[in-house]
C-alpha cells in the first residue's frame, strides 16, 4: 500500500475507531438525557481534533448555544493544532520562539504547572518521541535506540519559558497540546454555556466527557466507562453519577499498533524512557470540575502507575479523583466517588 493511500486508511480507521469510543462511553449520559426536555434540546456533532465530537444542550437558548459550541471547538482546534498554518503552535515549533497570544501562552502555563506538580509525568514536549514512534502521521516503527536517545535530549518542559504572551521553546524540539486541548476546550463549552443562560448540557470530545449542572429532569448525569479490554463491544467497566465534572479516560487501548514479533506498542509515552508507559494500568479515568486537569491528569496518573497515582492522589484529593484498571483486571476507585459509582466488577477502594 503506497505511504498517501495507508495514511488515509490510517484516519479512516481512526475516525471510525474514535465515533465508537465517544458514542460507547456518552451513551449513558446522553439517553437519560434524551428522556427529558425534548422541546428544549440541541444536539450536534462535529469532526475536530481528529475525532467525532458531541454537544447536547438543554434550556431556552439551547440552539444558539449548541451551534456556538461547534464553532468554538473548530476555533481551538486551528488554534492549537500542531499542523494548522493558521494556529499558534506549529508557527511556535518552526520558530522556536514566538508570540502564541494570551490564550495559547496560558494554556502552555497551565501544562508547565501540572508538569511540575507530576514530577514531570505530563509533558507536552514529547512530540519528537510521538513522531519517531509514528503515532503523528500513522507511519508506525519501534525507533533505534539512537533515535530515541537523541529525540530525549529535545525532551523537557522545564526547557519552556513563557514571559506574557511569549513562549521560547529553549532546546525542546517543539510540543503538542494534544493530551490538554480537549480538556481545554470542554472547559470552555461549560463557560459558554452558562454565558447562554443554560444550566444543563453535556460534551463528548472523543470521549472526554464534561457536563454541566444537571440533566433536565435534576437528576445527576451517568456517564459509562468503556471496559479497556472490550472497548468495541459496549462492555462498561461501570458507570459514574456526576454533577457539573468532566470525566476523561486515557489507555493503552486507545492507540496502539502491534510490530513484527507481536509486541504492542500504545501512544502514552514515558518522558523519561522514550518508550510506552508500562506500569501495570490498562486505563485510568479522571473525575474533577476541571476538564484541562483531568484530561492531563489522566495521561500523569497512568505514567504514575497505581502506587504512583495512588499517592499523588492523597495530596490533591480535593482537586479530583479516579477509577483504574490494571492489566490483570482490577478495579480501584478513590473513596470521594465510592458512593457514585457503580460496576459489575470487584471494586478496591483507595483511601485517603
Amino acid at each position: 500500500m503506497q505511504k498517501a493511500s495507508k495514511r488515509a486508511f490510517i484516519r479512516k480507521v481512526k475516525r471510525i475507531t474514535a465515533l465508537f469510543a465517544a458514542l460507547a462511553f456518552v451513551f449513558a449520559a446522553m439517553s437519560c438525557a434524551h428522556q427529558n426536555d425534548r422541546s428544549a434540546q440541541a444536539t450536534r456533532e462535529v469532526f475536530a481534533m481528529d475525532t467525532y465530537m458531541n454537544v447536547a444542550c438543554y434550556g431556552k437558548n439551547a440552539e444558539k448555544a449548541a451551534d456556538a459550541a461547534v464553532s468554538e471547538i473548530k476555533r481551538i482546534d486551528a488554534l492549537l493544532s500542531i499542523t494548522s498554518e493558521s494556529g499558534s503552535i506549529r508557527n511556535l515549533n518552526e520558530k522556536g520562539s514566538s508570540n502564541v497570544g494570551a490564550e495559547t501562552a496560558g494554556i502552555i502555563e497551565r501544562a508547565l504547572d501540572i508538569h511540575n506538580k507530576t514530577g514531570g509525568a505530563f509533558d507536552i514536549t514529547v512530540l519528537p518521541l510521538m513522531e519517531l514512534w509514528g503515532f503523528t502521521s500513522g507511519e508506525y516503527r519501534v525507533p533505534e535506540e539512537s533515535e530515541l536517545k537523541a529525540a530525549l535530549d529535545g525532551i523537557g518542559s522545564e526547557k519552556l519559558s513563557v514571559s506574557g504572551d511569549e513562549v521560547s521553546l529553549g532546546g525542546a524540539l517543539g510540543i503538542d497540546l494534544g493530551g490538554i486541548a480537549k480538556g481545554y476546550t470542554s472547559d470552555r463549552l461549560i463557560e459558554l454555556f452558562k454565558e447562554k443562560g443554560l444550566t444543563s448540557a453535556c460534551v463528548s470530545l472523543g470521549g472526554n466527557v464534561q457536563c454541566l449542572g444537571t440533566r433536565s429532569d435534576g437528576g445527576a448525569w451517568r456517564c459509562g466507562i468503556v471496559h479497556p479490554f472490550h472497548k468495541d463491544s459496549g462492555v462498561y467497566l461501570g458507570v459514574i453519577a456526576v454533577i457539573d465534572k468532566a470525566v476523561i479516560t486515557s489507555g493503552a487501548y486507545e492507540r496502539n499498533f502491534t510490530d513484527e514479533n507481536g509486541v504492542r506498542y500504545h501512544h502514552i509515552i514515558d518522558p523519561k524512557t522514550g518508550y510506552p508507559a508500562e506500569t501495570g494500568l490498562a486505563s485510568v479515568t479522571i473525575v474533577s470540575e476541571s476538564g484541562i486537569l483531568a484530561d492531563a491528569l489522566s495521561t500523569a496518573c497512568y505514567i504514575m502507575g497505581l502506587d504512583g497515582a495512588s499517592a499523588y492522589w492523597r495530596n490533591s484529593a480535593e482537586q479530583f479523583d479516579m477509577i483504574l484498571m490494571t492489566n490483570d483486571g482490577r478495579v480501584y476507585i478513590t473513596d470521594g466517588i465510592a458512593d457514585s459509582f457503580t460496576s459489575d466488577f470487584e471494586v478496591r477502594i483507595i483511601n485517603r
